[in-house]
């Protein structure tokens, strides 16, 4: 029943049809986008909490926002822990880890990783393998992505970079979030 009023309605009046169906695609692409929470942001204009002290330095000259970034050199492929949360108490979410990364003659691929360790089953990643830059780039939006289901509550999660291979690499600009998990 409802095709044949949607036909009926693109029949008569396309323009109706089609502003309607625009009014109600923005409104679902709107929705989602508020359904993202920032639950903790990280500046790299400084080497404050940062885990990792060998093999990276604050770059105020190469940043994405203009405020400065974390150059890391790597002679070998690396793992650069970044920062740790504590406890934030979320589940029942996905968990976005999203950083702007670049990188210069990097032999390999550069990639974000997210460990969760949960209370008596220990600790689970999450690496951003679908979207990883090499070579020589201009600043990339990286993700990670880590799915907990209700119940699921870290008490920790550790944000890293990973380098596999060598080159140099900035990152810039930590954000972790919470949405849906669709």
């Amino acid at each position: 029943m409802t095709i044949k009023i949607l036909r009926q309605i693109c029949k008569s009046n396309p323009l109706i049809f089609i502003t309607s169906f625009l009014i109600i695609s923005s409104f679902s692409c709107s929705q989602a986008e508020e359904e993202i929470i920032e639950i903790a942001q990280y500046s790299l204009d400084s080497l404050e909490g940062v885990i990792t002290q060998s093999g990276v330095a604050p770059d105020k000259e190469i940043t994405s926002d203009g405020k400065g970034s974390l150059r890391i050199s790597a002679d070998e492929p690396t793992v650069i822990r970044l920062f740790e949360t504590g406890d934030l108490d979320v589940e029942d979410a996905r968990l976005v880890y999203r950083a702007k990364v670049r990188c210069e003659n990097v032999e390999g691929q550069v990639f974000l990783e997210m460990w969760c360790q949960f209370p008596g089953k220990g600790e689970f990643f999450a690496r951003g393998l679908h979207n990883t830059i090499s070579r020589t780039t201009d600043w990339t939006s990286l993700e990670a992505y880590f799915f907990l289901k209700k119940g699921e509550n870290p008490d920790n999660i550790r944000l890293n970079l990973v380098i596999e291979g060598t080159g140099t690499a900035w990152i810039d600009d930590i954000r972790l979030m919470k949405g849906p998990l669709q």
